[in-house]
């Protein structure tokens, strides 16, 4: 296919030998297989933020550092220089959240350098050498769902335990292979200490996989993961080698109302979102 203008930079250089094919077009990026010697990987492109739909972008992004003070200010002002210093670590938030999950030894992608707003990746395939599927496009057992499951509550407690909330899961980031889930779409990534709304977002994520995986094993509806963790991440009590049970007894302290009125509106726009994935993923099929 004619070398998209975004990967012609790469091509010149010598990272990229061909584009193969335009694999997806998502909210915040463009997914292409590529060429690499004697490697099929994937090239990420990344939408620029006027082009991106990605929703409150700016609650996703808070928490997360940046070198000094005139970087900040530039940032809080909007100005060119900080539209660009923005860009910057909204692109290496994902890189640095799949290096650091992988070190965790959470299922995700390889990542092999990001150059001009273009991520290279592993393109994650099945058996038989054909793009994995997402986990919205994959049927299953009742065991099946179980054990895949588990598994997936244990990446995400892994992903807790180093101090990163995925902030978008659900079956439309998640890739299945022949070994199980694989986790994508990381540049939301939220610092799981520093953002006030990490809680909220952690509970939707594991939710979401809770009520994905439910329609095949029903049980799991009625587990209660997401409070599990984060009650022993907040008393300082989680590590990799926590036993997780899935059950949670609430201590019987008043609610607080406006947590439970954002809880519902995060899911409300959630299944909106959904819905609208659902679309795009037919019009891309």
């Amino acid at each position: 296919m004619k070398i998209p203008k975004r990967l012609q930079p790469l091509v010149e250089d010598g990272l990229i030998d061909d584009v193969l094919s335009r694999l997806m077009s998502g909210k915040e990026a463009d997914i292409f297989v590529v060429r690499c010697g004697e490697h099929i990987r994937c090239a990420k492109v990344y939408k620029d933020a006027a082009k991106r739909s990605f929703k409150k972008a700016a609650q996703y992004q808070e928490g997360r550092k940046v070198r000094g003070g005139r970087q900040a200010r530039a940032m809080e002002k909007r100005s060119s220089y900080g539209r660009q210093l923005e860009e910057k670590i909204w692109q290496n938030a994902e890189v640095d959240a799949l290096s650091a999950l992988a070190n965790a030894n959470v299922r995700v992608p390889n990542t092999f350098g990001c150059v001009d707003g273009v991520l290279l990746m592993e393109l994650v395939t099945d058996a038989e050498g054909d793009v994995a599927p997402r986990l919205g496009e994959v049927t299953m057992s009742e065991q099946q769902a179980m054990e895949d499951h588990a598994l997936m509550m244990h990446y995400i407690k892994l992903m807790l335990c180093v101090g990163i909330i995925h902030g978008d899961l659900s079956e439309f980031n998640v890739l299945v292979d022949d070994q199980g889930p694989v986790i994508i779409d990381l540049p939301q990534a939220v610092n799981a200490a520093a953002n006030n709304s990490a809680q909220a977002m952690f509970a939707r994520d594991v939710n979401n996989m809770r009520r994905y995986y439910g329609e095949f094993a029903p049980a799991l509806l009625h587990t209660q993961y997401a409070k599990e963790m984060w009650a022993l991440f907040e008393e300082g009590n989680l590590t990799p080698n926590s036993t997780l049970t899935g059950e949670f007894e609430d201590s019987g302290d008043n609610a607080d109302v406006d947590s439970v009125l954002e809880e519902i509106q995060a899911a409300r726009e959630e299944e909106q979102d959904r819905r609208e994935r659902i679309r795009e993923a037919a019009e891309d099929a």
